[in-house]
């Protein structure tokens, strides 16, 4: 869907639910917090586990020591599955009845767009957990904030990893048609083209279960040297699988989409064999080790990049609420300030809500990441 399509539909949408709800979406309603300090969490659906569970554990550690003034924090969870426009409703829901005194969201571009046009009518903050399309901060909503870096930034580390870095030129592009992925591309493209760096070839699929043989061929037929993977893990997982049965050698690298263990385990990711994934931070840090350990612990599992950047999410939240109290306009002012040290590495925002600091990428060589030491400043 077009982005002006994408706009017109959250109007109409958002229109709609002023009429439904008259006049609640144009001013703030004061929280009720008597007995717990509710925030939101919004999710792509059912299966989205490790967005809520790396959210519960920020709410748990924060209720172990102390919660806010004596009181507990409470995690509110909807899910955004059903027909268009369900995330807005969902995020009205959550404002009017739950009275959350903020909302976190882990899910696409296009509810997030939805979410941050009730945010923006209802004055109340929406943090964004792994929504990574730029368009989201170009609508300069100050309740709109990202713990995730968008396209933009990840291009331009893409540029500094492949074509300054590693002196790459001939890449192609892999990516399927979803509206985030498209977008993604699109973003990547239009950074190439300003850096006066040659443009990939571009491929699309339809399937993430499909056959990837014909696009491999026709990559070495190119003299391509470089693949970047955008979309989902399990076509990324089974692209790589036939890459390697075929004996290719070019460098592949994967953007955060293709780490979403929503979509496959971390485990199953490890087959992520010699590729270069883009990150923020340093995830193997103190840090990001403890994380790994309580999660494990918690849940069983290996958390993977959707389930650390709600950590961080949520925490920051968390930490706003604790210097500001629960009026939703001071939670707002908190953020634009705010200096957080994450298992995603520091996090600062700037004028429109972006996150700043210095992004890199890594290396995963038999499961395990190795950075590769190339830093870029966050700007876009």
């Amino acid at each position: 869907m077009k982005l002006t399509d994408l706009l017109t539909k959250v109007c109409c949408l958002t229109a709609t639910l002023g009429f439904i709800f008259p006049g609640v979406l144009a001013f703030q309603i004061p929280v009720d917090t008597d007995s717990t300090v509710k925030i939101g969490l919004l999710i792509q659906d059912n299966r989205a586990l490790a967005a809520k569970y790396g959210a519960e554990m920020a709410i748990r550690k924060a209720n172990e020591t102390g919660g806010f003034r004596g009181k507990n924090f409470q995690l509110v969870i909807r899910s955004m599955e059903g027909p268009w426009g369900t995330g807005s409703k969902q995020a009205v829901d959550l404002i009017f009845q739950e009275n959350v005194c903020a909302i976190m969201g882990s899910h696409d571009g296009r509810n997030a767009h939805l979410v941050e046009q009730v945010s923006a009518k209802a004055r109340i903050v929406f943090l964004s957990a792994w929504a990574s399309d730029p368009t989201l901060a170009q609508a300069f909503v100050p309740w709109y904030f990202s713990c995730v870096p968008n396209d933009l930034q990840q291009a331009d580390a893409f540029i500094n990893e492949i074509y300054t870095g590693r002196k790459l030129t001939r890449i192609a592009t892999i990516s399927d048609n979803g509206y985030d992925s498209k977008l993604a591309v699109e973003s990547l493209v239009k950074k190439i083209k300003i850096a006066g760096k040659t443009e990939p070839v571009r491929f699309y699929y339809d399937n993430p279960l499909q056959d990837f043989n014909e696009i491999l061929d026709k990559i070495n037929k190119t003299g391509v040297e470089g693949i970047i993977l955008f979309g989902k893990p399990p076509a990324s997982l089974k692209f790589m699988n036939q890459m390697e049965k075929k004996k290719m050698k070019q460098r592949v690298f994967g953007a955060i989409s293709v780490m979403d263990e929503n979509e496959s385990s971390v485990q199953e990711q490890e087959e992520y064999r010699n590729m270069v994934l883009f990150v923020s931070g340093n995830w193997s840090g103190p840090k990001g080790l403890t994380f790994r350990k309580e999660y494990q612990r918690l849940y069983g599992n290996v958390p993977g990049a959707v389930a650390a950047y709600s950590f961080d999410g949520m925490s920051m939240l968390i930490e706003a609420i604790r210097k500001s109290g629960t009026d939703r306009s001071e939670i707002q002012k908190t953020l634009t300030k705010i200096r957080f040290d994450g298992v995603t590495g520091p996090i600062q925002f700037d004028d429109k809500g972006k996150r700043m600091g210095k992004v890199n990428m890594v290396e995963i060589k038999n499961g395990i990441s190795v950075d590769t030491g190339r830093k870029l400043k966050n700007e876009n």
